[in-house]
């Protein structure tokens, strides 16, 4: 069974707002006391944060589907809906967040550091917040917004000082056993290793880590053998260290082949040019291995490489490479610019999101793309002809209305708001912002021709009830 995942596709889905709540305060003796629908909670956000307790991505890939919880709605009595609940993932030290096209979101370094994965979305306001001078008794509320969806996809590249990078059965997985207390799987066939090893090594005061990456071949870094998959475990790491096999069974290899081999894959992979290399020449207890490690080494000093000869079985050359290894990631530590205690970014929207914009498209349908626009569709509850009057209102102050007329538009034409694939499309009217004498019962507006049924059933019971009355004023019993 896995138990190493360290790539992961994460589908996440913030909480929704809850609804606002249209009501009015009741009571004994006051039948009309005011709105007093609370507004809706807002809904929870989905956040990954760095946990240095967690050590693999297997959680996510074992369920990949995840969601925080909505907002409650709003009730009256002015009690606003209950938030929904953050749901925060954990996530190792390492992780790096790339959209569906690859883009990098969030590099996630260091314990406590996070990412908004996916925003909450608003609660809707109740009527209690939407009363004015004009509209004092609203008989409508807005509906929350839906909490945002991301497909996003998590990568772990492994924190450590050093790797050790070499072919399949070239002795890093014993390397590391020695070095540290780390267990890997040894045994004497190719790819052994499947996974990154991380081991902690102390040479003196200095305490690094060193990680065993798997063993890598000729076209890894397009994808062959295991390279691809695990090479990314190598760019945070400060020093490389070249594990060369002295004693291979294989006649066509040799130390200075598979050197070359594995410099070249490493160019390819790119951006590693500039972290200083080891070559350790492994295996020298075995007579041919020894013999071979001495022909190989002026050749790689030639090439300013420090040479170790060491041997993971009988332990020989180890104090000096840790010792070496020290220096270098010690080296690297001074070089690298004072770190800073893990901040918080707030980057907040700008102030003024009232921007917004008018299109004709080819089929002559005009199009409103706007970030308050859009919101407001989205909390309009369009089965409340007032809530849909409100929403002319908001429109037409904001100069929907007036850049519509610029653009060419006439009465009839189709309007669009919102992206194509989740627009509202209505047939524009122009009118008039609403005073009180347009307001007719709670959850009407005279303004909308197209009225409810039962609002309509209601008018011509009204309009009989009427009728009746006249007629009965009208009636002299004299005559």
């Amino acid at each position: 069974m896995t138990t190493f995942v360290d790539r992961v596709e994460l589908h996440v889905a913030a909480g929704n707002g809850g609804h606002g709540c249209a009501s009015v305060h009741r009571e004994k003796f006051k039948p009309l006391g005011g709105p007093d629908g609370g507004n809706g909670g807002r809904g929870g956000d989905v956040i990954l944060t760095v946990d240095q307790s967690v050590t693999t991505l297997l959680d996510y890939h074992h369920s990949p589907h995840r969601k925080a919880t909505n907002g409650k709605p709003g009730e009256g009595g002015n009690r606003a809906g209950k938030e929904g609940q953050d749901l925060v993932l954990t996530v190792p030290d390492g992780t790096v967040v790339l959209d569906g096209a690859g883009q990098v979101l969030a590099d996630l370094v260091g314990h406590g550091t996070s990412y908004v994965a996916a925003q909450g979305g608003r609660g809707g306001l109740g009527n209690a917040a939407l009363a004015s001078a004009r509209r004092k008794a609203p008989g409508f509320a807005l509906l929350g917004e839906p909490g945002g969806l991301q497909d996003i996809v998590l990568e772990l590249k492994t924190v450590a000082d050093v790797a050790l990078v070499g072919y399949p059965s070239a002795g890093k997985s014993s390397l590391i056993s020695v070095l540290s207390a780390a267990k890997p799987k040894i045994a004497d066939y190719p790819f052994t290793t499947l996974v990154p090893n991380l081991g902690v090594v102390t040479a003196g005061a200095t305490v690094y880590t060193v990680a065993d990456v798997p063993g890598l071949i000729p076209g890894a870094s397009q994808g062959k053998g295991l390279g691809l998959e695990f090479l990314r475990h190598v760019e945070r790491c400060s020093v490389l260290v070249h594990v060369l096999d002295t004693a291979t069974l294989e006649s066509e290899r040799d130390p200075l082949s598979d050197l070359d081999v594995i410099e070249e894959e490493l160019k390819q992979y790119g951006g590693l040019g500039d972290r200083p290399r080891i070559v350790v020449l492994n295996k020298v207890d075995v007579p041919d291995g020894k013999d071979l490690a001495e022909m190989v080494r002026p050749d790689l000093e030639a090439r300013g490489f420090r040479v170790f000869e060491v041997s993971a079985v009988a332990h020989i050359g180890l104090k000096e490479l840790s010792y070496a290894l020290g220096e270098l990631v010690g080296a690297a530590r001074a070089a690298k610019p004072k770190e800073e205690a893990t901040r918080i970014v707030i980057r907040p929207k700008a102030v003024d999101d009232a921007g917004f914009s008018v299109t004709r498209e080819d089929d002559g349908l005009f199009r409103v793309r706007g970030e308050k626009p859009e919101r407001w569709v989205r909390q309009t509850d369009f089965n409340n002809d007032e809530a849909v009057g409100y929403l002319a209102d908001r429109l037409n102050r904001l100069g929907v209305e007036e850049e519509l007329m610029k653009a060419g538009a006439r009465a009839g034409d189709g309007v669009a708001i919102g992206p194509e694939d989740n627009a509202v499309v209505f047939d524009w009217e122009p009118s008039v912002m609403a005073g009180a004498e347009m307001l007719g019962r709670r959850g009407e507006d005279h303004r909308l021709e197209e009225q409810r049924p039962a609002a309509q059933r209601r008018r011509e019971r009204e309009a009989e009830r009427d009728e009746a009355v006249r007629e009965f004023d009208a009636f002299d019993p004299f005559e």
